[in-house]
């Protein structure tokens, strides 16, 4: 039986894009290749920071910068593994 309650799934909204965890900088910053076929540099928002771990091989959504945006972004929400099934079942997340 399993205990974990059941959690909603966010999807991204207008001007936010989901993708993958490449690598791990450091200093709060993550490569993410989004669904747009871009490679990001991303940095993970305050409020994440301390709270949530993400890890290579994670979904997420991803807010591009108003400037750079093909380039750069932020990390502001994690999926877990059950919530990103869900995306790949619906065809959102198909990387």
């Amino acid at each position: 039986m399993n205990d974990a309650p059941f959690e909603r799934v966010v999807f991204p909204k207008k001007g936010e894009v989901v993708g993958i965890v490449e690598s791990m900088l450091g200093s709060n910053r993550v490569m993410v290749r989004c669904e747009d076929k871009k490679i990001r540099l991303c940095r993970i928002i305050g409020k994440m920071r301390k709270r949530v771990w993400v890890h290579v091989s994670e979904a997420v959504i991803v807010r591009p910068w108003e400037f750079q945006a093909d380039n750069r972004g932020d990390i502001i929400y994690k999926y877990n593994y059950t919530q990103a099934n869900v995306l790949r079942k619906r065809g959102i997340l198909t990387i």
